[in-house]
């Protein structure tokens, strides 16, 4: 785990603009698992998440066709809320950051680290408009 002093600056990027922060599996289960869209963001410490990953998803976040609900589980820190994400997301291996929307409860779109990786903020936060756009 790492420091809270360190992880707090990166948690409010994402819950001052309304990020809901789920700290546990049950919490996580029954955010994804109910009806209507969620789209749930794996943040991390590395900086692929300051600099594309979390920028994205904001931006994303204020699209006029956005998710019902927008949740955050951390990397590294609440673990157990970190494998129920990651559970869910199967069959994509675990990836810190990334990005996931459901419907209904199930899977329709995801974007690994690898897809965050070297890409600029605006071409993610298009490839999740695109998805709330068609999903939402």
């Amino acid at each position: 785990m790492y420091p809270e002093y360190l992880v707090a600056p990166m948690r409010e990027d994402l819950t001052k603009v309304g990020f809901e922060e789920l700290k546990d599996a049950q919490s996580v289960e029954q955010a994804i698992k109910g009806e209507g869209t969620v789209f749930i963001m794996v943040n991390s410490v590395c900086g692929c998440a300051a600099a594309n990953a979390r920028p994205a998803a904001k931006l994303a976040s204020q699209n006029d066709k956005h998710p019902d609900r927008l949740v955050t589980v951390f990397a590294g820190m609440e673990k157990d809320a970190v494998d129920a994400a990651r559970n869910l997301m199967l069959p994509y291996p675990p990836s810190s950051p990334s990005m996931a929307l459901f419907k209904d409860g199930k899977l329709v779109h995801i974007i690994e680290r690898h897809q965050i990786e070297g890409r600029p903020a605006q071409m993610i936060a298009d490839n999740l408009i695109g998805a709330f756009d068609q999903y939402c």
